[in-house]
């Protein structure tokens, strides 16, 4: 499954970072079962992971934000996203990241317990 973001992010905000728990990924929890990463735009669920791979799963469809929420149900692996410019963003175990910009291009789920 494919998934992309627009929006402004400078590539300050792109750099390899740590996703922080946010009120709308704890909403779109609900619908997110474990030991899936799911991805939501506007609530709704436009793709879910569940395999730890050693290389990135593309997103060719590349939803566009605001209004993207990336949640981590995983208790015990962290999810990486890449952006288009070739940044990443670590997801630790059973927390959520919300996009407000910026086009991501790929998810990798690593068994390693924190970022």
């Amino acid at each position: 499954m494919a998934v992309a973001l627009a929006g402004g992010v400078s590539v300050a905000a792109q750099t390899t970072a740590l996703a922080s728990s946010r009120t709308t990924a704890v909403q779109a929890a609900d619908t997110c079962a474990y030991p899936y990463v799911c991805l939501f735009k506007n609530g709704v669920k436009i793709g879910q992971f569940q395999d730890v791979t050693s290389t990135w799963q593309n997103l060719p469809s590349r939803p566009s934000g605001p209004g993207l929420v990336v949640q981590n149900t995983r208790n015990d692996d962290v999810a990486h996203i890449r952006w288009s410019g070739g940044a990443t963003t670590c997801i630790p175990p059973n927390s959520s990241f919300g996009v407000t910009g910026g086009t991501l291009t790929g998810i990798r789920i690593s068994s390693a317990a924190t970022c």
